[in-house]
């Protein structure tokens, strides 16, 4: 399957993507490096996008690599988030990152593994991992929790917005996508890890009108119909933004982003129990 034309979906937006989107929450690196029972030298972020869920690994691992097949993305993370010598970013897809065998004490994925072939991803990534090395793969739901009637307004434009691209035969064929429910499955499914689980979280973060606006305009679907049918995309969006606006006014309010990870830990023989 050729996913290439994935990274083509994450062209053109990467400033709002970066604005909007969730920070890497703490509880990820604190309960990963738990797991891993020691400071991990070197962590690979695969779909890194625009370095969100990179950055916060630089003072918790020796080296961290951004993988990010998406150029504009890939161009942003590296002019916006990496500050510390031991953060590089890396210009490659999952299933081919070209890294070093057994150079990772830990494999992440925020909000990007559905956008890999599963298989083939799996593979590099037991390559790629250490020993008694951790594959984790979160995502957070749709949208944040914060108000009703800012909730609703989301769900129906997107609603919208999936109703438009069903009847855009251009649409379909612009990417490849894997169900997220899926994913613990295929990690057990594959044969690398010894033990695999779901951890489900939440994390706070500050938000206002605009930013949740920013919020719906980051998903790539809206993004994609932007291009395929922007007067009628346009429309959808003013009434969301009206509405909002309506709602927030100037506020600042919090939002929780509701999280489900699902990770594997490669056994420390590299192979896994029977």
């Amino acid at each position: 399957m050729d996913v290439t034309k994935n990274a083509e979906r994450f062209t053109g937006y990467a400033d709002v993507y970066h604005m909007a989107r969730p920070r890497c929450p703490r509880f990820v690196v604190e309960c990963l490096v738990n797991y891993l029972g020691h400071f991990p030298q070197t962590v690979v972020d695969l779909g890194c996008g625009t370095g969100l869920s990179t950055r916060l690994w630089g003072t918790a691992a020796a080296e961290v690599i951004g993988v990010e097949p998406s150029l504009d993305m890939l161009t942003y993370a590296q002019e916006h988030c990496a500050p510390k010598q031991n953060v590089r970013f890396v210009n490659a897809f999952a299933h081919d990152t070209g890294l070093a065998e057994e150079c990772a004490d830990v494999v992440t994925c925020s909000q990007s593994f559905h956008w890999m072939e599963p298989e083939a991803t799996l593979q590099e990534v037991d390559r790629i991992l250490k020993p008694g090395g951790i594959f984790a793969t979160y995502d957070c739901d749709w949208p944040p929790v914060c108000d009703r009637r800012a909730e609703e307004a989301y769900n129906d434009l997107q609603r919208r917005i999936s109703e438009l691209a069903s009847a855009t035969k251009d649409y379909g064929e612009s990417f490849l996508r894997w169900e997220k429910n899926e994913h613990l499955a295929h990690i057990r499914e594959s044969g690398y890890f010894g033990y695999a689980r779901e951890i489900v979280f939440s994390n706070t973060e500050e938000c206002n009108a605009q930013r949740f606006i920013n919020l719906a305009l980051s998903q790539g679907g809206l993004q994609t119909m932007m291009r395929l049918e922007p007067e009628i995309v346009k429309l959808c969006v003013s009434r969301f933004e009206k509405k909002v606006q309506e709602i927030f006014e100037d506020e600042i309010f919090r939002m929780d982003f509701c999280y489900r990870m699902r990770i594997g830990i490669k056994d420390e023989t590299g192979e896994p129990e029977e």
